[in-house]
């Protein structure tokens, strides 16, 4: 039996659906997926779940077709995008086709963002499958690709149909990547809910099991979480930039070493230990609970030490790319205590970077 949440954003209102064989139950896609479709995925992910998918929607009679993009953050490009684009046209998709993202993080953002543009805007829905896109990524309409000069700079905020959980799907899920979603995962406790982080320091075991139990719940409350802020702050105005907490030092990481060469889940947990050094230098978080977040991000096997290969000065220029930036300054989210964060306007930079040089 599915878990049914829901995403309160009036006319743009839309359920995620949670629950093993979430794939297999087509009344969750036939509310919303027309007549015809075109499902997105890789190359890994294809021989994994897209015959499931395309014989489950065909036998209820929906047409579909199917494009299959390369597999990593490397290809979260214009080129991956407009591949999408030129699929959708060679195939005469009109305004009423629906385009399906069958996969992780890198395709829910590129296929949510060719979704917006196409005839200026189709509808789409999400079927994440691995836990960082199930957790963050599929929720909230944040679409996009990279640029060599920095992540998600070009994208749009657009609503999917529909968020479809498998739990099943995260047994084929590589132990590296399982562990970058679990970066989020720690985040949520970190930043809104201090009771979630005390839980995790009691099942993070079962979590890296995937004992069934504890990952319905995780991920459930997280998209609980998630939501509970996108309908606050649909396009990030106010509170909704607390969801980016260790993201301004993390994408400095993946933009300088090179998309792909470290997870987002790894630079987003090195990233947060950089922010909670920062808060530290700035009188707001005690060396306890820094303490305390970096055993949970070890337990979760995830690093907590820089590259090496990277300098602090080398983060700098990525983190003034950042959309937080005003005015040429610094604005990152900083934790005061676990379970509370704030923006901190006009950060030092010198502090910023004897904080990443304490990681």
């Amino acid at each position: 039996m599915l878990k049914t949440l829901t995403v309160s954003l009036n006319e743009r209102s839309y359920s995620i659906n949670i629950g093993e064989n979430a794939l297999l139950d087509f009344p969750h896609f036939q509310l919303k997926a027309g007549d015809r479709v075109l499902i997105t995925t890789n190359d890994t992910i294809a021989p994994l779940y897209l015959p499931t998918l395309t014989t489950m929607l065909e036998q209820n009679g929906i047409k579909t077709d199917s494009v299959i993009v390369p597999d990593g953050e490397k290809y979260k490009t214009m080129a991956t995008w407009n591949t999408i684009l030129s699929q959708l046209l060679a195939n005469n998709h009109t305004r009423q086709s629906v385009l399906i993202a069958l996969g992780g993080g890198v395709i829910g953002d590129v296929v949510g963002f060719a979704a917006a543009c196409y005839q200026r805007g189709i509808r789409f829905i999400q079927v994440p499958t691995t836990l960082l896109s199930q957790v963050d990524s599929s929720v909230g309409g944040k679409t996009a690709i990279n640029h060599p000069l920095g992540k998600n700079m070009i994208g749009a905020f657009y609503q999917p149909q529909a968020v479809i959980v498998d739990l099943k799907c995260l047994k084929t899920l590589p132990p590296r990547e399982l562990s970058a979603g679990l970066a989020e995962v720690i985040k949520y406790g970190i930043i809104l809910d201090y009771d979630f982080f005390v839980w995790l320091e009691h099942h993070i075991d079962d979590l890296l099991a995937l004992e069934p139990s504890a990952m319905r719940y995780c991920i459930a409350h997280c998209c609980e979480l998630k939501a509970k802020v996108v309908a606050a702050d649909e396009t990030e105005q106010d509170i909704r930039a607390i969801l980016n907490l260790g993201h301004t030092y993390g994408h400095a990481i993946e933009a300088e070493l090179g998309y792909g060469n470290w997870l987002h889940g790894e630079a987003v947990s090195v990233g947060m230990l950089m922010a909670a050094h920062t808060a530290k230098l700035l009188g707001q978080f005690s060396d306890d609970e820094i303490t305390r977040i970096k055993q949970l991000l070890i337990r979760a096997k995830l690093p907590v030490v820089k590259p090496e290969s990277m300098l602090p000065t080398a983060y700098i220029p990525h983190m003034l790319r950042d959309k937080k930036v005003l005015s040429g300054k610094l604005r990152l989210v900083l934790p005061t205590k676990i379970g509370h964060v704030k923006v901190v306007d006009d950060v030092n930079q010198d502090l910023v970077l004897q904080s990443i040089e304490c990681c």
